[in-house]
């Protein structure tokens, strides 16, 4: 098998060309990141109606990676809550050598092939919940590791990476092969499989919460008010909803209730009794 992440660079003596050609490179090259995606959307279709299927039923979803690839997962993982108002918890982010890595590289964490299994495990992890390994080479053995003792204990597996046929896909149910090639600078998979691996996460997931009913038309309706622009936007949704006029009460209804889904209902129920 041909490791497509670590193909030499189809760009040479990058330190000779000038800011404006490292720039329009490097843009060429970003381009054809969403193509490959394109090229795989029937099976991110296949790992996100399995991801819905099993959170309907009340199980969780796990993202797990090393480096670049499992801190994206954090990422996607970390946002869920406050845009989506899930609970914590439902979407949760592993990477190799704990919350540490998230900020600073820690060595050879990702070539423990047991560990990853022990921080599945520490979550309570079951037959209920999906878990997805992040690994653009495909042979992080931290992921690979993990999703084999998934799968012999029947949850369900899934993974996204930028390697076609490597060992995550071996060991994942629904695999995600995002091929993206040689990167501009040789085997820096934070550039195109970064790209490839935050679009494919942006649309897991926020699919999968579509699905979950966490979205009325096209709004977040159940984000969390964590700051006054949410604040701000969701009095402005309330309004919209509603046909309140009255700023001031819209966000005090909003601010009493919690989320604009909660306080258009609200609305709604007072009016119905009204009548």
């Amino acid at each position: 098998m041909s490791k497509t992440t670590e193909s030499d660079s189809y760009y040479n003596n990058l330190e000779n060309m000038s800011i404006h050609e490292l720039l329009v490179n490097m843009n060429k090259e970003d381009k054809t990141v969403p193509l490959a995606v394109e090229k795989v959307i029937p099976q991110i279709e296949k790992l996100t109606e399995a991801i819905t299927s099993a959170m309907q039923k009340g199980g969780r979803l796990f993202y797990i990676g090393a480096g670049t690839s499992g801190r994206l997962g954090i990422v996607d993982a970390s946002e869920c809550p406050p845009t989506y108002g899930i609970e914590h918890g439902r979407v949760i982010g592993l990477i190799a050598g704990g919350d540490e890595a998230i900020r600073k590289a820690v060595e050879f964490a990702e070539d423990d092939i047991t560990q990853g299994w022990k921080d599945l495990e520490a979550h309570n992890i079951n037959d209920k919940d999906v878990v997805v390994g992040i690994a653009a080479s495909g042979s992080t053995p931290y992921v690979v590791g993990a999703l084999k003792t998934c799968n012999e204990k029947n949850i369900l597996t899934g993974c996204i990476t930028c390697n076609a046929g490597s060992d995550v896909v071996k060991v994942s149910k629904f695999p995600i092969e995002v091929v993206v090639g040689a990167e501009f600078v040789t085997g820096s998979t934070r550039m195109k499989s970064g790209t490839a691996q935050k679009l494919v996460l942006n649309m897991l997931s926020t699919s999968v919460m579509i699905k979950l009913g966490r979205v009325k038309g096209n709004k977040m309706v159940d984000m969390q008010l964590s700051n006054n622009k949410l604040v701000d936007r969701g009095t402005k949704m309330v309004m919209k909803n509603t046909g309140l006029e009255d700023y001031e009460a819209a966000k005090a209804l909003l601010l009493k209730e919690g989320s604009v889904r909660k306080a258009t209902e609200c609305f709604f129920n007072h009016e119905k009794h009204k009548k």
